[in-house]
């Protein structure tokens, strides 16, 4: 059975994680770390379905925040994450743990991260954000702090001589704010990446950065812990391998979770039955 933790608390999932360990057998139980943001929890509630029904595996699904989730699967208390953005994203993530985890390559491609703003709003450019920040209430409604979006954003402060502050949030928090300004018409702007749902939902610009410092287009790959081959099948190393989503199919499930009060799981197995064929390529 598939079991869900939500802790955010880093010795809660230590505990918790040895635990399962020690319990578990290596080949047949695997632990998945994942961000809250909905690409993410879509991303991995896939791949959770799959190694449930096609490899009959225990998986523990763990959400952290970024930092911790890269530590964890350093240091071997996670198997696998789906949720690396390089190269600017994560990248700093990357450099300090690189030679200590796997990089199965890319997952997604054609994301990216910015400023975002609702496109009645009557500017195009970070740089614009100086003579117009009142009317912004001073504010960038930001994600959780560890997050490399938030740690590119306060350098865009500081690049740009933004007189703003910007708030630390969360995905779900900063989206309820974008959606109660949008309704009113009101001026706001967020901390924003593609793929995400709310590009589907209203109409939404990213700002230029003719700094360049949120990066060009990023791609969301798939590492694992060093020993994942020896320690799994090969086929499941496989799957690991050859998954990958395209635009269509991650902003369907992505749609999916928002719109449906069920289970990520629940909706995650659906969206396997739904695209077989997908899923039988990834299994190859």
């Amino acid at each position: 059975m598939l079991r869900v933790k939500r802790s955010l608390v880093l010795m809660a999932i230590v505990a918790a994680l040895t635990m399962a360990l020690s319990f578990g057998a290596a080949a047949s139980s695997i632990t998945l770390g994942y961000v809250e943001w909905d690409c993410a929890i879509s991303n991995t509630h896939i791949v959770a379905a799959i190694l449930e029904e096609h490899f009959d595996m225990d998986v523990e699904l763990v959400s952290v925040e970024a930092g911790i989730m890269w530590t964890g699967l350093a240091q071997g208390d996670l198997d696998a994450i789906l949720t690396a953005w390089l190269p600017v994203t994560h990248g700093f993530y990357l450099d300090e743990y690189g030679e200590d985890i796997v990089d199965l390559g890319p997952n997604f491609e054609g994301a990216g991260i910015g400023l975002v703003v609702p496109t009645y709003v009557e500017i195009d450019s970070i740089e614009d954000l100086v003579d117009h920040a009142a009317e912004f209430n001073n504010l960038i409604y930001g994600i959780d702090p560890g997050a490399g979006i938030m740690a590119a954003t306060d350098e865009a402060l500081d690049v740009y001589d933004l007189p703003m502050t910007v708030l630390d949030s969360s995905d779900a928090a900063m989206t309820i704010q974008l959606g109660q300004a949008y309704a009113d018409q009101e001026w706001i702007v967020v901390t924003g990446w593609v793929p995400h749902w709310k590009f589907d939902v209203y109409d939404l610009k990213f700002l230029d950065d003719p700094e360049n410092i949120y990066g060009g287009e990023e791609s969301i790959h798939t590492f694992v812990r060093m020993g994942f081959a020896d320690d799994f099948e090969a086929d499941v190393l496989s799957f690991f391998d050859n998954y990958y989503l395209s635009q269509e199919q991650l902003h369907e499930m992505m749609n999916i979770v928002r719109e449906d009060d069920a289970s990520e799981l629940e909706l995650a197995r659906q969206w396997i039955s739904d695209n077989d064929d997908a899923v039988q390529q990834w299994l190859q």
